[in-house]
Formats: C-alpha cells, sequence, structure tokens
C-alpha cells in the first residue's frame, strides 16, 4: 500500500507573479484545495519539497504541517520551467481520509511470459496506468501483474482478471487488454510458407492422380 510523506510549510500571502520573490528565497509556491477543504496557500522549501515529491509521486500521502494543523494531501500537478525544469508550483489535492477518490495508479509487471521465453511469440501490453477507487489509506502504489500466466501463444489478461482485494475497484472497461502473447511475424511467416509449401504438395498430387485416371480411361 502507499506509504506517507511529511512536509513542513507556512502559510503564504504572495501571490501573482510577486512570488517570484519567494523563488529567489529558495521557496516554492503551493496551492492546497479539496472537496472538504476550502482553497489556501503555502510555500514551502525547495529541496525538501522536492524530495519530497521525488519520493511520493502521485499515489502516495502527503502530510503538510502547517499554522499549527496538518493537512493530508495527493500531488495533483506539478509546473516546472520550460528551460531550467524548476519547480515553480504544485497543486496538492486534500483528501478525505473516510472518502474513496479515483486515482490513477501505475501498472508494474513481474516475472516472465513463458511463452516468450521459449520463443513462442512476443509480448503485447496495454495501458501503462489504469483507474482506481478506493480508501486513500488503501492506495496502491503500483498494480503488480504477474506475466508468468502467459504460457501460450493466444494467453491474455484482462483488467476483469486483476484482483486487488475488495477495498480497491478497477474502473476501466473489464474486457481491456493488460498483456498477452501473440504469434510473432517471423513465426506467421514460417508457418505460411509451411502451409503454401503443403498446398502445393497436395496440388501436385492433385494432378499426378488425374493423370493417372486419364492413362487408364485410355
Amino acid at each position: 500500500m502507499a506509504e506517507s510523506y511529511s512536509l513542513e510549510a507556512q502559510a503564504r500571502s504572495i501571490t501573482g507573479k510577486k512570488v517570484s520573490q519567494l523563488r529567489r528565497q529558495g521557496l516554492v509556491p503551493v496551492s492546497v484545495y479539496g472537496p472538504k477543504t476550502a482553497p489556501f496557500s503555502l510555500q514551502v522549501p525547495y529541496r525538501a519539497l522536492e524530495l519530497t515529491l521525488r519520493g511520493a509521486g502521485g499515489t502516495n500521502l502527503i502530510d503538510i504541517n502547517h499554522d499549527g494543523k496538518t493537512t493530508t494531501v495527493l500531488t495533483r500537478d506539478v509546473q516546472r520551467d520550460i528551460l531550467r525544469n524548476n519547480i515553480i508550483h504544485v497543486d496538492f489535492f486534500a483528501v478525505d481520509l473516510k472518502a474513496k477518490i479515483e486515482i490513477e495508479v501505475p501498472v508494474h509487471f513481474i516475472n516472465e511470459a513463458p511463452a516468450v521465453q521459449q520463443k513462442l511469440g512476443i509480448l503485447i501490453t496495454g495501458p501503462t496506468s489504469l483507474t482506481v477507487e478506493t480508501l486513500p489509506t488503501t492506495m496502491p502504489q503500483q498494480l503488480v501483474v504477474d506475466l508468468s500466466t502467459l504460457k501460450a501463444v493466444g494467453d491474455t489478461i484482462h483488467v476483469s482478471d486483476l484482483n486487488y482485494g475488495e477495498g480497491i475497484t478497477i474502473l476501466n472497461d473489464p474486457d481491456e487488454l493488460i498483456a498477452g502473447v501473440r504469434q510473432s511475424s517471423a513465426a506467421r511467416s514460417e508457418e505460411q510458407e509451411a502451409l503454401e509449401a503443403e498446398g502445393a504438395v497436395a496440388e501436385v498430387e492433385i494432378i499426378k492422380k488425374g493423370k493417372g485416371d486419364e492413362e487408364e480411361a485410355e
């Protein structure tokens, strides 16, 4: 399940174009909002914010300590300078720990498909993330998909095959393909050549048989 991170912040009164003053002081302006939280503005030391975002990503909870209280959030949007790639602003979503949320969670494949290892076919994969509905406290950091079940060409894994417990519901189409093994182009070419060769042999046999019948008739 998701880990929890913490971040120290201070109330921010500077807004608009003047926030450039904060950045020169090594601070990053951030905004916090949520369904049960009136929007408010904070400022956070750059380095601490950078390290927290690097670890938390978009699927781990962050406890922001400010004004003598704590607000639990998820990272919603990180704005960066186009040239320097520095963080210039962050939007945080204040979560209700007792209410389910919808969030995009990355798909992570483990193990190898036996059919691919045996060079029977090639691996095809679907989306890199799925939409999940869950409580913030049971939110997975990633959705692990085991490829070891793909043992033959034609074997597939669909959304309907995934199960991460009662508290986690995947909202994608149940028939959406997550991973599968299909025949490689080389294998299809070899099979086609074999079929064509068999067809040629059969045609020769039919011709020979036809000639034999004609000879007997004479």
